[in-house]
């Protein structure tokens, strides 16, 4: 990405389940929800949100391999989406389990996000 118009920061969790797929959604939806880039197609290459890239960077608290990338992608409407994976996020305790949320133990599963936009 040559030319970097903003980044937006996202927390989101699973509270029960410890599904990674569905806390990393959360973020996203969270870094994204807050704004309007009303001016950005008319900097845009041709004018066309196709040539928006967005940059995702994912901090998972578990085993990346249990990520649905295509999940994540289909929360952002345009542009060319790359997803960047790596160690963070947090693990805690929820207190209880709940075999009816499909628990498995009693943890949090918590993921940070960076959504970055340009062209």
């Amino acid at each position: 990405m040559d030319n970097l118009f903003f980044i937006e920061i996202g927390m989101g969790c699973d509270l029960h389940g410890q599904n990674i797929t569905k806390a990393s959604v959360r973020a996203v939806q969270n870094a994204i929800h807050h704004n309007s880039m009303p001016g950005l197609r008319s900097v845009l290459p041709g004018g066309s949100l196709d040539n928006m890239k967005v940059r995702v960077r994912l901090a998972l608290p578990c085993d990346h391999e249990l990520l649905d990338l295509e999940q994540v992608k289909a929360v952002l409407p345009y542009g060319q989406v790359t997803i960047e994976v790596m160690d963070g996020g947090m693990l805690t305790t929820s207190g209880i389990v709940l075999p009816d949320k499909d628990d498995k133990n009693d943890l949090i599963y918590i993921v940070n996000a960076s959504v970055e936009v340009g062209y």
